[in-house]
């Protein structure tokens, strides 16, 4: 075998070796498997193409397993799907492998769709029809030459190079299949390869072609890009190559530095890709990643030069906060608490910082738990991903503030609680306490007894906030019980 395969993994391609000898097809291990083996990383899946009816090797394969996977198939597309989850002694295996099987097919394309007409093809056909050239090397399967590398455009030497290239010319290829162009990036930023010189030219010449994927194949490769180890290589690719002004031109808004007077502000862009890379080194978490991504989108809509002071950008964590689920509607993002998790920590991103140009009050730090609540330890790393400077001197006085609010950060909450905090008082009780229907007054109560312990004026307790509650009710003019 020319690549690398562990035992559960050998076993399975003998399997699917025998169920080819059986139905007398070839058959071969293709696409990111093998490009993956090659260069020693992790994959759950393999790619099985055959020169015949890949449903039927499927079928055949799956029945030599028990217990025997079910074969999910799409007659339609000729392609079929099996779930190894255990070998034949029954014995678990842990995380399932996924095989997909298809027969070698030729595609042509028309020019308004990336969906292509598709007919039976050979080995060499469907090899053709790869996106890359590190993507288009296949591992023959058939008996007599069992193990063996078939490379026709040279991607084992592109994978040494760490080379981005397509087995046919580029413009062909990103013309057929936009989506390709993407793929190339988001494959850059994931292997650390340079995409090679026309390939990367032709990116920019069919760039406009990227209009007629759909919104959810593009959010796909952009939440790839941004889950890699250094996002900011995928999205300078994408800012120079033209696509990201089409798919995301709020993003591309913040690049560019203007002067007057001798008064410049930082390129915006390069800061939050700066941002973006600070955060990937402490977080898996998508929807951070993306908080990252926007924090500033807001800062070109309320830049402002003003005469002796220099730029500002007042408000743009409000507005930043409008504009996100607007940006999630055009990406095809999701529309739930995923995205209110990303406007909140845009919308508070510059709070805890501010702290820090301060004298720290308790009231302001329990105003900031409360308001972030149980995404606190969320909004603390994105603050700290914040911080960028090329002067070292300015970044360490910068950490060592904000390590210092961190501090009374958790101080407050050992002695307040408030990061989770539900009101020791509840609007039920206030209407029970003095039988009232929901109404304003409720409201006032509730909230005054929120904005008292918030300030210090009274603890974070029942006793005490009960007392406070009659003492506001009489205020107001409430009949109050006698006790």
């Amino acid at each position: 075998m020319y690549i690398n395969c562990n035992d559960k993994e050998l076993l399975i391609l003998k399997k699917i070796a025998e169920a080819a000898t059986e139905l007398s097809v070839p058959c071969y291990l293709v696409g990111g498997f093998v490009r993956d083996k090659i260069l020693g990383r992790e994959t759950k899946d393999m790619d099985i193409v055959c020169v015949g009816d890949g449903i039927a090797l499927a079928e055949r394969v799956a029945k030599k397993f028990t217990p025997q996977p079910e074969v999910h198939f799409f007659r339609n597309f000729g392609t079929a799907q099996i779930k190894i989850q255990s070998d034949n002694s029954g014995r678990g295996w842990g995380e399932a492998l996924e095989i997909e099987f298809v027969g070698a097919r030729k595609e042509s394309y028309s020019y308004d769709s990336r969906k292509p007409a598709v007919e039976t093809g050979t080995l060499e056909d469907d090899q053709d029809r790869r996106d890359f050239t590190i993507n288009a090397m296949a591992i023959n399967l058939n008996a007599a030459n069992y193990g063996e590398l078939v490379d026709p455009f040279n991607g084992i030497n592109d994978l040494a190079a760490k080379i981005i290239q397509t087995p046919l010319p580029p413009a062909q290829t990103f013309s057929d299949d936009p989506l390709r162009m993407m793929r190339a990036i988001r494959f850059a930023a994931q292997l650390g390869f340079t995409i090679e010189e026309k390939t990367f030219a032709a990116i920019g010449e069919n760039a406009a072609r990227i209009k007629i994927v759909s919104g959810e194949r593009i959010a796909d490769e952009l939440n790839k890009i941004l889950m890699c180890a250094k996002p900011s290589v995928g999205f300078d690719l994408l800012y120079k190559s033209g696509l990201l002004k089409i798919i995301f031109p709020q993003m591309v808004d913040l690049a560019g530095a203007e002067y007057i007077d001798g008064m410049g502000h930082k390129d915006n862009f390069y800061h939050t890709l700066q941002v973006v890379d600070n955060i990937a080194q402490h977080t898996d978490d998508l929807w951070l990643r993306w908080a990252a991504v926007l924090h500033d989108i807001a800062k070109p809509a309320t830049k402002k030069f003003e005469e002796g002071h220099g730029w500002t950008f007042h408000g743009h964590e409000v507005v930043g906060g409008r504009m996100v689920p607007k940006i999630f509607t055009k990406l095809k993002l999701p529309q739930n608490e995923k995205m209110k998790f990303v406007r909140k920590m845009v919308e508070l991103h510059l709070r805890p910082i501010s702290l820090t140009k301060e004298n720290i009050t308790d009231s302001a730090i329990r105003r900031l738990l409360f308001d972030a609540g149980e995404d606190f330890d969320a909004l603390m790393t994105l603050c700290k991903a914040d911080i960028t400077s090329k002067n070292k001197q300015k970044v360490k006085r910068y950490l060592e503030n904000f390590e210092m609010v961190c501090r009374r950060c958790e101080e407050v909450e050992e002695k307040d609680h408030l990061r989770n905090w539900q009101p020791p008082i509840t609007g039920e009780l206030i209407m029970e306490t003095f039988n009232l229907q929901p109404s304003r007054a409720v409201g006032d109560i509730k909230n005054a007894i929120r904005e008292a312990i918030l300030d210090g004026i009274i603890p974070n307790e029942y006793e005490a906030a009960h007392a406070f509650m009659m003492e506001k009710a009489k205020e107001l003019g409430i009949a109050v019980p006698n006790s």
